[in-house]
């Protein structure tokens, strides 16, 4: 019975924790916060999970903040802290997407710093111990909390679906609907293996928003849920186990932000590509 329960408990506390702070419309027709996983679920696509979009909201604008302060205090003498950082950041993203972009478009470079910048200070919630917000949620009266954006498959397909609709925008504006079209109907066989290319190539094409959203979505989760279990075990047990995954999640985390921008780019790159056909 004992380990029954302790099964129970375990299974609640992980439920809990992957639990989103839910708003959206009951089936009876009132609009309630989500009491459960199920719950949430009931009240179908147009909920909305207050926390996800919360936090990621106060990071992009803890970024933007952070960059014009630097912007506005930088300096041709010693730089501070700060404008360290942000030139850093700065340096580092404008080298990659200067090895792999070689076409003209003054988007892409900010485009570039914002995904990585963004996502990456989303990631980095991740380090935060699984229990002091949620804690301090439950204290002021809010019983779920999920503190790591790029955990909630909602906001990582929402900037894939974005990215996404640039490529689209873009491959357009720079080869014409009618190159476009020759793009995805006239690879890899020509013109008399029109329908077989028309299907290899949608599916290829389709297949980087869901890639790119999933495989962000897929690496936070699994380092969210170890981090999770981890503090299921004894207190010694998570002293051990925590520091060295937390260690080595930093690499993850930069990882993953990284991956999502230069793919970006990549995908950018090739809408403005524009071949002979």
């Amino acid at each position: 019975m004992a380990t029954e329960s302790g099964a129970d408990s375990s299974g609640e506390y992980i439920a809990h924790h992957l639990t989103n702070l839910t708003f959206g419309k009951l089936p009876d027709g009132t609009y309630a916060l989500a009491h459960s996983s199920a719950e949430a679920a009931q009240m179908g696509f147009w909920a909305v999970n207050l926390d996800t979009l919360g936090f990621s909201v106060v990071l992009g604008a803890v970024f933007s903040v952070l960059f014009w302060l630097a912007a506005r205090s930088a300096t041709s003498g010693v730089p501070g802290r700060l404008q360290n950082l942000v030139e850093t950041a700065v340096e580092f993203v404008d080298g990659n997407v200067k090895s792999m972009f070689t076409h003209q478009n003054r988007m892409i470079g900010p485009l570039a710093l914002t995904i990585f910048v963004w996502v990456l200070l989303m990631n980095v919630m991740d380090l935060v111990p699984v229990d002091f917000l949620p804690a301090l949620a439950d204290m002021a009266g809010v019983h779920h909390l999920k503190v790591v954006p790029s955990t909630d498959v909602n906001i990582t397909m929402g900037l894939a679906l974005s990215v996404f609709a640039l490529v689209l925008f873009y491959s357009v504006k720079q080869k014409g609907l009618g190159g476009f079209a020759a793009e995805l109907s006239l690879h890899p066989f020509g013109k008399y293996g029109l329908p077989i290319n028309l299907v290899l190539e949608l599916v290829t094409l389709i297949a980087k928003p869901i890639s790119l959203g999933l495989r962000l979505f897929g690496n936070l989760y699994a380092g969210e849920m170890i981090f999770i279990l981890i503090a299921l075990l004894p207190w010694w047990a998570q002293w051990v186990l925590s520091v060295p995954w937390a260690i080595f999640h930093i690499l993850i985390i930069f990882l993953q932000a990284f991956i999502f921008m230069v793919l970006t780019v990549v995908y950018m790159s090739a809408a403005h590509a524009v071949e002979e056909h």
